[in-house]
């Protein structure tokens, strides 16, 4: 059975945390008007900034594919990114083709093309002939530090769910969309209000993948000390055995604040965990996926210290919980952030450019490879086993039934380089003055103490 690590079901005793509670909340006022007062707080329309950050998103595609903007894409620094690849694909002619190199992960090849097959049906014709690489492994690989200098060459062009600072890997919207369950969230998210949840910290996963998230449970409640986390152990090989009757994440809407933490790179996890209405705790990520580098601290999450996050976590909850309205604020802003900005739609438009912002820069004529095969949505559904039929489940409800009868949306310029200065100094600002207020709150504790 899943079990709570390193919690006992008998909670701590009153008389154990009745002390430690009236400092903190000592601490709390202490620091309450400068916090409400610091600025960082903007009320915005909700549509506009929506429909702002959508337009934002787009242009990372720009970013993304910046290292091939001079020296285009040859045939040869294609085949140089197969080291690692898990499929070529090539769309030929309004055709599509994929040639596989490597067992992939569960189901990731299967549904990226999926999707890729759903584009297809959304915008027929609209697809320009061009190859990629792709590999569905979680960590990026092309190290920038490897394509610098005056003799260096030019990097492979790599697709993949995620990249971070010191890579070049292309950011593609990674498998789960085709089998996504936003919606079901959004239905969770009406279960219980958020004033009446759990005021607590809340995530549950796999914590041997990383040891940055062994570290996390660390922050569990004891019988000694309550850091305002309910932390828990996903067993996921119980689970499958099981039918993931207790992985639905629609019903882990039951906390008012949430915990995202990478594990061995980026995890698909985030995006439920921003869709759910609570605010996320986002311990400080190294790696983004093609959405999140738009976010905001403070206005979509509340970020997390990596080097100390017992007490960075105690503090956020116990400030959310004493600022109850603009905790909410945030908790919502980052869910329709996600109902938003990932609307099936967007993803397929992004997906668009991105594939033919790629198409343009090729320098050479693409062709089928050798042992590829032709791809077709009728096919692979049809073909689709496993799982006790879940697969097949998850492509007829993504089938997109025919063409799109809008034209895709209008891809934005790139950023001008002040501008996007601008934005990273305001997400900095923003997580520095976190720090402050943490620093500032344990400090104040500690005198009383």
């Amino acid at each position: 059975m899943l079990q709570r690590s390193g919690l006992k079901r008998k909670p701590p005793t009153t008389a154990a945390l009745l002390v430690s509670t009236v400092l903190l909340m000592a601490a709390l006022i202490t620091y309450s008007s400068w916090i409400d007062t610091s600025g960082v707080f903007v009320e915005n329309s909700t549509e506009k900034t929506n429909t702002i950050v959508v337009y934002k998103n787009r242009k990372w595609i720009h970013e993304d594919l910046r290292p091939w903007k001079t020296s285009g894409i040859t045939r040869d620094m294609v085949e140089r990114a197969n080291g690692t690849a898990t499929f070529h694909l090539v769309i030929k002619g309004g055709k599509a083709y994929v040639k596989s190199y490597r067992q992939a992960i569960q189901t990731r090849d299967v549904f990226t093309i999926w999707g890729i097959l759903q584009l297809f049906r959304k915008y027929p014709g609209r697809l320009p002939d061009l190859e990629i690489m792709f590999d569905t492994e979680d960590r990026p690989v092309i190290k920038s530090r490897e394509y610098r200098g005056p003799n260096a060459t030019a990097p492979p062009p790599l697709f993949r769910y995620c990249g971070d600072k010191e890579t070049l890997d292309i950011v593609f919207p990674d498998w789960s969309f085709w089998g996504c369950i936003l919606k079901d969230i959004e239905q969770g998210n009406q279960k219980i209000k958020w004033i009446d949840r759990e005021p607590y910290a809340y995530w549950k996963g796999n914590p041997f993948v990383a040891e940055n998230r062994q570290e996390l449970l660390k922050c569990n409640a004891t019988e000694q000390q309550d850091w305002n986390a309910r932390l828990f152990i996903q067993d996921w090989i119980l689970e499958g055995q099981q039918g993931f009757k207790q992985s639905n994440v629609a019903d882990q809407c039951m906390y008012r604040y949430k915990i995202y933490i990478e594990g061995y790179a980026w995890s698909v996890s985030e995006k439920y965990i921003l869709a759910c209405d609570s605010v996320t705790l986002m311990v400080q990520p190294q790696f983004y996926d093609f959405f999140m580098r738009n976010k905001q601290p403070v206005e979509h999450y509340w970020p997390i210290r990596n080097d100390d996050k017992c007490r960075s976590l105690k503090f956020a909850v116990d400030w959310g919980n004493n600022h109850k309205k603009k905790a909410h604020e945030i908790g919502k802003a980052g869910s329709s952030f996600m109902q938003e900005q990932l609307k099936m739609d967007y993803i397929y438009d992004y997906m668009y450019h991105l594939l033919n912002e790629y198409a343009k820069l090729l320098k050479f004529e693409p062709r089928i490879p050798e042992g590829s095969r032709e791809l077709c949505s009728e096919v692979m559904a049809c073909h689709a086993e496993g799982q006790k039929g879940r697969k097949k489940k998850f492509m007829m409800e993504s089938l997109v039934k025919g063409p799109s009868v809008t034209n895709p949306c209008t891809l934005p310029p790139p950023y001008d380089r002040r501008a996007l200065a601008a934005f990273v100094r305001r997400k900095n600002s923003s997580i520095l003055q976190v720090k402050k207020w943490e620093k500032g709150y344990w400090q104040s504790l500690n005198k009383q103490h």
